[in-house]
């Protein structure tokens, strides 16, 4: 029997398992074999949520373990730190309790096929102090932990004085960062009505970090005028054209060597692959890590390894990279599953072309903009307000359907709707 390893269960690693154990692992030809550093998958976009309590993991995530049982592939908790394509061989870490007791050695998992979908960190372009004083957002544990500190400082400022405000800094003016600015607003107001009458949206101030000449650079330039009229009239600082040279404990360091002072610094500037993939053997790699692809999402190098999503540098006709983005990564899991089913039937591959639906980003419950059907269009279609919510909120939906099939994902979208009823508007431990 053949084993086939997907290793990442974000988005498009969770949708690609899900459909090869339906098609393979359900009727025994092929094993199916997820692996994930976590035992719990959140969508990636929505991150930013759980980093400021929107979002609670606890009753939003998905348990891969519950999922594999249900759609007929194995799940094996475990980190990849290298590869021996030669061999078909997988590395991966030694894994520890919570305490560091070693409950399994490094190891070796043999594999058929693989497909590598790690996704992405923050890329701080080596930039000094910033590992060291900032906050990210590349996974669930870090979104916690931030929500964890947030807390904690909504607790000062309700137990100080009423000078006293709490500063944010967020380096980056992308999605997550613009998104995070607003969510931050939105929770600051929530929590009047939780025992912290004294901390508001007033309380707050926000600073919006970018580098590039506008936020939102790879938006077109009204998604990013609107975006940032929404973010001004919350009260939020948009700086523009401003670089970080290093992170210190009381803030950040510009350029020009001043300090931005701040209780809380993010970091959100920017992807990379993760840095042992730079190092694996035998493949190709661009500046930020990414596996070099054929057109078909094989290796440059080897036949039966797969890479999609954020790890995955796909040339494009007109020469740029695929852009890492939750809809190409599902686009990818969809062409890997067809390009798997081809070769076990001696069939030829196809060529795998993004598709640009169009791009949209939440602002809280404050506004949604974006653009929609960028590809189909001579140019495309700008949407905000509710229209743009509605849409923003159909991507997750879709998501849902994909892992879970129609009846599940609509049981546990009726599910959250009563919940949001009777349980809290925010994480409050």
């Amino acid at each position: 029997m053949k084993r086939i390893i997907v290793v990442g269960g974000g988005a498009g690693g969770l949708e690609l398992v899900t459909r090869l154990g339906h098609k393979f692992g359900k009727t025994r030809q092929a094993e199916i074999i997820l692996i994930d550093r976590s035992r719990t998958h959140i969508w990636k976009p929505l991150l930013h949520e759980v980093a400021t309590g929107s979002l609670d993991i606890n009753t939003d995530g998905i348990s891969y373990r519950a999922h594999s049982a249900k759609h007929h592939y194995q799940f094996q908790l475990g980190c990849m730190n290298g590869m021996d394509a030669s061999r078909k061989v997988i590395k991966l870490d030694a894994l520890n309790d919570d305490e560091g007791h070693e409950l399994l050695p490094e190891r070796e998992l043999s594999y058929d096929i693989v497909v590598l979908a790690i996704g992405s960190v923050s890329n701080d372009f080596g930039t000094l102090g910033v590992a060291e004083n900032c906050y990210f957002l590349d996974s669930h544990k870090q979104a916690e932990r931030f929500q964890q500190a947030l807390l904690n400082q909504f607790l000062r400022i309700q137990q100080g004085t009423d000078e006293e405000n709490l500063k944010l800094s967020i380096v980056g003016g992308g999605a997550t960062g613009v998104e995070l600015s607003a969510e931050l607003y939105h929770v600051a107001d929530l929590l009047k009505a939780y025992g912290m009458p004294d901390v508001s949206a007033k309380r707050l101030e926000v600073e919006l970090i970018e580098a590039g000449q506008r936020i939102l650079p790879a938006l077109p330039d009204r998604i990013a005028n609107s975006a940032r009229s929404e973010l001004s009239r919350l009260g939020v600082r948009v700086s523009e054209s401003k670089r970080i040279i290093r992170a210190e404990k009381e803030g950040f360091i510009t350029a020009d060597e001043t300090l931005i002072n701040a209780d809380m610094m993010i970091w959100a500037a920017g992807v990379k692959a993760p840095d042992f993939v730079a190092q694996l053997e035998g493949f190709e790699t661009n500046r930020n890590n990414q596996v070099l692809v054929r057109p078909s999402l094989q290796s440059q190098s080897f036949d039966n390894v797969y890479v999609i999503g954020d790890c995955c540098a796909c040339v494009q006709p007109d020469g740029s990279f695929v852009p890492p983005r939750a809809q190409s990564a599902h686009q990818m899991a969809s062409l890997v599953f067809k390009n798997i089913q081809a070769s076990f039937r001696g069939e030829p591959l196809q060529d795998y072309l993004y598709k640009d639906h169009g791009s949209l980003v939440n602002l809280s419950r404050y506004s949604t903009v974006g653009s929609l059907m960028g590809n189909l269009t001579a140019g495309s279609m700008f949407v905000e307000g509710r229209i743009a919510r509605l849409v923003y909120v159909s991507l997750y939906r879709l998501h849902l359907i994909a892992i879970h099939g129609w009846t599940k994902a609509m049981i546990i979208m009726a599910a959250q709707k009563i919940g949001k009823v009777v349980k809290p508007k925010m994480k409050l431990h």
